[in-house]
């Protein structure tokens, strides 16, 4: 789950216009009515920032002084200086770096991304432009695979650099671990927590990205022990409470589960909302009625493979490869794909599973959740037929 919420679905949901939109026929004019040619609507105009007041630089440079400004939190005087030294120096990697710091403090991102991305073209072992642009995508701009990558890439780099100041690095392993948990990459981002806890042991960020991690790769033992000692945090206690609730419900644990879930719910309402929990007749229902709007093709593939609605992921299952899978996936496709052959040992040798608890927890509305099926069922047959995750989620099917 990433710290920006748990419904970041608009990629997922997006993806399956492929499959269900159509594209209107252009209109034609009357019979004995001319053409006439609209004109095109006016681009909309951009809002124009306020002018920036003058630098009050109190007789230091101004890239001393906006560095004072970040801080000490004054962001628009802080950027005011900036501008100025990134006007003065125009080569300075250092004040273009600052700007961008400024401007993401204040909400304007794409702005910020340029900014950064002037400094790293200068220099792109720029400390603090590595440390900005990383944060920038991996933590402030609405979770994307794209977003994540970019924001691991410039943390790892950060990580990377032999002369980095030491006092950094844990501030670039942080930000490696939230993005590679938000990448599906647990065990890297459970080392780069490590490297945080070895020096800062009270870091309560790298503490619930370690049980992040720990919940991910499948060592519930550790992760339920880890989440226990994160619920009074004032900013992690409601995803504590939340994946405390995941972990007791794989236990059969089923009124402690919701105990938990119940304060995520309090502490965390827009996070956490009610669940369009369907009975297990509704699910396969809803499960039915997908497999019957999938293209001809695709139900001629699944001949002979059935699709089961389950409740949870299997341990055995989830274990069955390295690394292990997330226990929160909402499908899964079992056994070759078309083309190779069975060993012999399972009749069916391939089935998909769509996931009943998990599928609900991942949306906000049962329309949701008829999508999120009908895509999670496209993302199975997509593995039937042997494409990987990668070239799913290039597809729009993560």
């Amino acid at each position: 789950m990433s710290r920006r919420g748990p419904f970041a679905l608009c990629f997922l949901l997006l993806g399956a216009c492929q499959w269900t939109c159509s594209t209107s026929a252009p209109a034609v004019p009357d019979a004995g009515t001319p053409a006439v040619a609209s004109a095109p609507a006016p681009a909309p105009v951009a809002p124009v920032p306020e002018p920036l007041p003058p630098c009050r630089a109190r007789g230091t440079s101004p890239l001393s002084a906006a560095l004072d400004y970040l801080d000490s939190g004054k962001y628009p005087e802080a950027l005011s200086c900036a501008a100025q030294a990134s006007a003065l120096e125009p080569d300075s990697a250092a004040a273009h770096s600052a700007r961008g710091e400024a401007l993401a403090a204040l909400q304007r991102t794409a702005e910020a991304q340029l900014a950064y991305a002037r400094a790293l073209a200068l220099d792109p072992g720029q400390p603090d432009a590595l440390l900005g642009a990383a944060h920038l995508f991996a933590v402030q701009l609405p979770s994307s695979r794209e977003h994540d990558e970019l924001g691991a890439l410039y943390a790892e780099r950060g990580l990377s650099q032999a002369d980095m100041a030491p006092e950094l690095l844990p501030r670039f392993a942080l930000v490696a671990a939230m993005a590679l948990n938000d990448l599906g990459q647990a065990a890297e981002a459970l080392q780069r927590a490590q490297i945080v806890l070895a020096r800062e042991p009270d870091n309560h960020e790298a503490a619930y990205e370690k049980a992040l991690a720990l919940f991910e790769l499948c060592r519930f033992a550790e992760a339920r022990a880890a989440f226990a000692s994160l619920v009074g945090d004032s900013q992690r206690g409601a995803h504590a409470h939340y994946h405390l609730g995941l972990l007791l419900e794989r236990e059969g644990k089923w009124k402690q589960a919701q105990v938990h879930f119940d304060k995520a719910r309090v502490l965390s309402p827009e996070d956490f909302p009610t669940p369009p929990m369907p009975t297990e007749a509704e699910f396969r229902e809803e499960v039915a009625r997908a497999v019957s709007a999938l293209p001809e093709d695709m139900r001629k593939d699944l001949t002979g493979v059935p699709v089961r609605a389950e409740e949870l992921p299997a341990e055995e299952d989830l274990l069955s490869g390295e690394p292990p899978l997330s226990p929160a996936i909402l499908g899964l496709f079992r056994g070759p794909p078309l083309g190779e052959p069975c060993d012999g040992s399972e009749t069916p040798c391939r089935s998909v599973a769509l996931y009943r608890l998990n599928l609900a927890r991942a949306v906000r509305t049962r329309d949701e959740l008829r999508e999120q099926i009908k895509v999670t069922l496209l993302h199975e047959v997509g593995h039937l037929r042997g494409e990987d995750d990668l070239e799913l989620a290039a597809r729009g099917l993560e």
